[in-house]
């Protein structure tokens, strides 16, 4: 018997077909979230780069209403977004100050709490690629079971046995658990490469945004164009 997928899936049972369907339905969106992360940390990447550049210049010269500024061209960008946040409440600190925080104490505990939005994000979709990887090998299983209990519904209906009788039956449903584990294991290792690429985001966004941080207390004081244009 030659090994033939097309005659295997239209001999399916209605149940296995569905089983099948399911299956490529989780193999394509695990696919899809995969290249959907992958363009979207491509994107933030090449932004949160250029942003870099733009911007070390007027940290140095601590012209930190202009970094703000710049941060708002680059939507893309994570470390943009976790500069503008941070500056922005850093500046806003001094508009009143109140309170026992200072104003870097104030900004560091935004940056926090938009590193933990950033992560989010960046997390987006994730959750169904680790779910596709660990279940798909269990909903093949289960095709299989299914495959074989109509193997030998069929055998009996026939009123005859043996292993020739059973074998293409057998056959037809082991290869739903071929297609569960060809699903998982792109999927776990999209995910360990996508739960890689979010960690090193995050480690080079708090490296950023700590030295942003220490140059905020070496300079305790915003050089905004409100400040030079009051002095």
């Amino acid at each position: 018997m030659s090994f033939n997928l097309v005659h295997i899936f239209t001999t399916m049972s209605p149940l296995s077909k569905g089983i099948f369907a399911i299956l490529l339905l989780m193999a394509v969106l695990s696919i899809g979230v995969t290249v959907e992360r992958w363009i979207a940390f491509r994107r933030s990447a090449n932004e949160s780069r250029l942003f870099a550049q733009k911007a070390a210049a007027l940290i140095d010269e601590w012209k930190i209403d202009e970094v703000e500024e710049l941060s708002t061209k680059f939507k893309n960008s994570a470390l943009a977004r976790l500069f503008f946040a941070t500056i922005q409440r850093y500046i806003r600190a001094f508009e009143g100050l109140e309170g026992a925080l200072s104003p870097v104490e104030l900004a560091r505990n935004e940056s926090e709490r938009m590193k933990e939005q950033l992560a989010a994000e960046l997390r987006r979709g994730m959750s169904m690629v680790a779910t596709v990887g660990s279940i798909s090998p269990f909903v093949g299983l289960l095709g299989t079971v299914v495959g074989i209990i109509a193997a030998f519904q069929g055998i009996g209906a026939a009123g005859s046995g043996g292993i020739a009788a059973v074998s293409a039956g057998i056959a037809e449903a082991l290869v739903e658990t071929a297609f569960g584990l060809m699903v998982a294991i792109p999927a776990v290792v999209m995910y360990n490469y996508l739960t890689g690429r979010v960690a090193g985001i995050e480690l080079a966004l708090g490296r950023s945004v700590g030295e942003l941080l220490d140059e905020m207390e070496t300079h305790q004081s915003p050089n905004t164009k409100r400040a030079r244009e009051a002095a």
